[in-house]
């Protein structure tokens, strides 16, 4: 039988961690090893998963280096410290059902040749999880999750329920820890998936427990998250390099789209949202970072 490690990563969101935490140990088949990846949060988050011994492998991060650094260190820790078959990722937001990591595996030993695989994301409500909506491959239209009832080919996938081989990181590397958050999922998606196809399968389904059933957005976020988006789109411009001409095109498209919308929307600090999208595109033109590759056993 495939043996699977599940990495999760949490930064200060103890109520949802205990929730998700639960939730994966309660799959079937049972996990090899449930990597916590803890990003330095508050002393309540480390007592919690302290406590819970032997039944988590705690890692416990020198500092915050966001999503992107804590699903470097979850994947890298995988590989080098476990001898399983598989790796399934998510946030501390996702919550897994008793059935969604069967789909997966099976797939996976029928299918072998695959980049990665990805969980139909739904939102607490029983709705299509609108961050997690898939485009197929192939095609000129994002589609809704619902929509497929058997495995189909899909561009990316993000990190709220995704699934690699062993052989597959050892060919692509680890996620880009400097992208710190946004964008480093589907980066590493696409680097997957061009090593083989990347496919939805739509009998596991996840929950994505987020505040709101909406897109990060910078016309109309709060103030307080703008320097996020500085990220967002360093991150966007440097993925889009890496694509096919159409795909990079439809990309700018889409940074072209925000930049309008931005002009014309009414929200407050116009000026600080313009200055962060402007330099995060001009940064994300000559932005070079590491792909790091994890040590062989």
């Amino acid at each position: 039988m495939a043996k699977v490690s599940a990495v999760i990563v949490t930064y200060n969101r103890l109520p949802m961690l205990k929730e998700a935490i639960a939730a994966l140990q309660a799959v079937e088949p049972k996990l090899s090893h449930l990597i916590v990846i803890d990003n330095k949060s508050e002393q309540d988050t480390q007592d919690y998963l302290e406590s819970l011994g032997d039944s988590i492998t705690y890692v416990r991060m020198s500092e915050n280096l966001g999503g992107a650094g804590g699903f470097n260190a979850g994947i890298r820790y995988f590989y080098e410290q476990t001898d399983d078959d598989y790796v399934w990722v998510m946030d501390d937001d996702t919550m897994v059902h008793p059935d969604s990591l069967q789909p997966l595996t099976a797939f996976a030993e029928q299918n072998p040749n695959f980049g990665f695989l990805a969980s139909k994301v739904m939102f607490s409500d029983g709705k299509p999880s609108v961050r997690n909506v898939l485009r197929q491959y192939g095609t000129y239209k994002t589609t809704l999750n619902t929509e497929f009832k058997e495995p189909v080919r899909i561009e990316n996938a993000t990190f709220v329920s995704s699934f690699f081989s062993r052989d597959i990181v050892r060919q692509i590397g680890l996620p880009i820890t400097e992208f710190f958050i946004w964008i480093d999922d589907l980066e590493y998606t696409e680097r997957a998936g061009r090593i083989a196809p990347g496919y939805l399968v739509p009998a596991s389904s996840v929950t994505h427990k987020m505040r709101s059933n909406t897109e990060d957005d910078i016309t109309n976020d709060i103030e307080r998250r703008l320097p996020w988006y500085f990220n967002m789109y360093r991150n966007r411009v440097y993925t889009m390099r890496k694509r096919d001409f159409f795909r990079h095109m439809r990309g700018n498209g889409k940074i072209a789209w925000d930049f309008l919308r931005l002009i014309f929307v009414r929200t407050d600090h116009k000026k600080k949202r313009f200055d962060t999208m402007i330099s995060g595109i001009k940064t994300g033109r000559k932005f070079k970072p590491t792909i790091e590759f994890p040590k062989d056993k």
